[in-house]
């Protein structure tokens, strides 16, 4: 046996730790292996470890070193020998995801930011570290508190990163931590915005805004704003809140706001304005929503205080601009995507907003997408066909005397229409009562129709704006609804089993803050050349652990000695230390040491 100096690569201070191995025999020849890690070792332990395996090996010892302590004190009859045959290993806990997310809280400050917002009075734990367990729960796997104190952190190494042990997890700590956190949810934004600023060097002078929806379990009787609505979940058997969140065009998150659950999207835009210039000051922002979120006030509104915007329209001021699809003007943002400024034909009434003009400082930028055109005929066909067949249907039954009834025909006219609205325009059905009997006749043109698929509208209040900049800042939005993918998929925000208000609030705030750390890390990620998904380095984290070495030792003597415990952490294969590599960060070869019995007299272990 014998020890093998480890020297990790990366970045910052060099570290190194210390193994012994064993030498054995193949039929290919000698081969090593790792009997124990040992952690990082001073001149005076490695010595001991050499004599320690010497001895095992029924060598002699090495000559003593140059540092070595003289003979008389360091005998190897003081020195106990460990049991190989009885080494064990067990409680293996998660510690990749867990540490990560521990660096990723620090890295965002929230430790300090808590420890002064909550300072520490009578309670077992500071509510700063309570805090940290929920949102580390949520980053690395997303569950309830009843989960987290049966299953999740007993068999995570928070215990060793937090120091609490599991004992001191529970449910009603947890949820005490969620009221004390909910507290201080504008201080938290605020710190978030300006941290993640430092780190990225992020502009806030382009801000996405959009909604979504989140569903309950149970009836919430005590929560007044769990409401059924339009549900994005297609869940409207249940009540929801909508939730607003405010993002960078990189997805960072900057602010959110919880509304009741039948919320329209369109009366939340002054509110969220008014959100950031009081919490981040006034300027001359460029807000980018969804035709969903627009209307004529809220546009007034933001133009009023300065403001700029550049927004989705509905589908039917399509109609005001048929005159400009043509082949003249495009500019060819990408392959399959065109645009240019055009004016409306006969006044610029928005069909959605009452017939209001558009302002005279505003302009409308027609987009057209080639893979929209293909997606939109296709779709636009099949209710063609279903128009036809239930016409054909409809003329059947009449001309077979089972449809008699004019007011029988509309209705079913009406429903046949409802059902294929988006073919309806196209037709055009004349239903005659002639001597007792029904004739249905219809023509249809579709030409109008069909030329405005793959065709959409922004509108803008920026002067001399480059149409290509304009779609390249709304097309962002992507990257608000895949923040909202992330919180509902990875981070699990949805359904909520909170039934009290508040509880419902602080559940989104822990998402919210997981949501800043996953985006820090894929930052952090996409700095290091790694691209910006953090599931993949995630899954590949959760295959180190930590576990307790058990080392039976003897005396010299023969009896039994004390057993060493050490809690090591497993090393990482050869990829994942490569991506560790990349963002510069170091694993700890061992958490604790301790001694778990002493039968006889203290042997002295040099190890220690």
């Amino acid at each position: 046996m014998f020890l093998r100096r480890i020297r990790p690569r990366g970045k910052g201070r060099r570290q190194e730790y210390w193994a012994l191995l064993e030498s054995y025999r193949t039929a290919k020849g000698s081969r090593h292996r790792v009997v124990a890690y040992l952690g990082k070792l001073s001149a005076k332990e490695v010595s001991g470890w050499e004599k320690l395996a010497a001895k095992v090996d029924g060598k002699a010892p090495p000559p003593a070193g140059l540092f070595d302590p003289p003979p008389a004190d360091d005998g190897l009859g003081k020195f106990a020998s460990v049991d190989l045959k009885n080494i064990r290993l067990r409680n293996m806990r998660e510690f990749g995801q867990v540490y990560l997310a521990r660096v990723l809280w620090r890295m965002l400050g929230l430790d300090a930011l808590l420890s002064g917002l909550m300072p520490r009075g009578l309670e077992e734990v500071p509510w700063g570290t309570t805090a940290a367990i929920l949102c580390i729960a949520r980053f690395c796997h997303p569950s309830s508190e009843l989960y987290i104190e049966r299953h999740f952190y007993p068999k995570s190494a928070l215990e060793d990163l937090l120091g609490v042990s599991p004992g001191q997890v529970q449910t009603d700590r947890l949820y005490r931590g969620l009221d004390h956190l909910l507290k201080h949810k504008k201080a938290i934004e605020v710190h978030l915005r300006q941290r993640l600023g430092q780190l990225f060097d992020l502009s806030f002078d382009v801000l996405l805004y959009d909604l979504t929806s989140t569903y309950f379990e149970g009836q919430c009787a005590g929560n007044d704003m769990a409401k059924r609505g339009y549900s994005r979940d297609s869940r409207g058997d249940c009540p929801q809140v909508v939730i607003a969140l405010i993002v960078t065009t990189d997805g960072y998150p900057l602010g959110y706001e919880v509304y009741d659950g039948n919320t329209a999207d369109s009366t939340t835009v002054k509110r969220i304005v008014e959100k950031v210039e009081d919490e981040h000051g006034k300027s001359r922002r460029i807000w980018v929503m969804d035709r969903g979120n627009v209307s004529e006030a809220n546009l007034e509104f933001i133009r009023r205080r300065g403001g700029q915007y550049i927004v989705g329209t509905p589908k039917a001021m399509l109609r005001q601009v048929r005159g400009e699809l043509t082949e003249e003007g495009w500019k060819q943002v990408r392959e399959g995507i065109k645009v240019k400024v055009v004016r409306p034909t006969g006044g610029a009434s928005d069909g959605a907003s009452g017939g209001d003009k558009l302002d005279a400082g505003e302009t409308l930028v027609l987009c057209r997408s080639e893979d929209r055109v293909g997606k939109e005929s296709a779709m636009l066909d099949r209710f063609i066909k279903r128009m036809e067949d239930g016409l054909t249907a409809m003329s059947k039954s009449a001309d077979a005397g089972r449809l008699r009834s004019l007011a029988a025909a509309h209705e079913r006219l009406g429903r046949l229409r409802e059902k294929n609205w988006r073919a309806s325009a196209c037709f055009d059905v004349r239903i005659q009562e002639k001597e007792g009997k029904l004739s249905i006749a219809w023509t249809h043109d579709e030409k109008a129709k069909r030329d405005l698929c793959g065709c959409y509208l922004l509108r803008t209040n920026m002067a001399e704006a480059d149409p290509i900049q304009l779609w390249r800042q709304y097309i962002q939005l992507v990257d608000a609804e895949w923040a909202f993918r992330i919180t509902k998929d990875e981070l699990e925000l949805r359904p909520i089993w909170h039934q009290d208000k508040e509880r419902v609030q602080a559940h989104i705030l822990v998402c919210f803050i997981a949501y800043a750390m996953w985006k820090t890390l894929g930052g952090w990620m996409k700095a290091g050349g790694m691209g910006d998904s953090p599931r993949q380095l995630l899954e590949e984290l959760a295959a180190v652990k930590s576990g307790d070495v058990l080392l039976p030792t003897r005396n010299p003597d023969g009896s039994a000695g004390a057993t060493l415990m050490i809690r090591c952490v497993t090393r990482p294969d050869e990829h994942t230390q490569v991506l560790l590599n990349r963002l510069g960060l170091d694993l700890p070869n061992h958490l604790k040491r301790q001694r778990l019995q002493a039968a006889g007299p203290p042997a002295q272990l040099c190890a220690m």
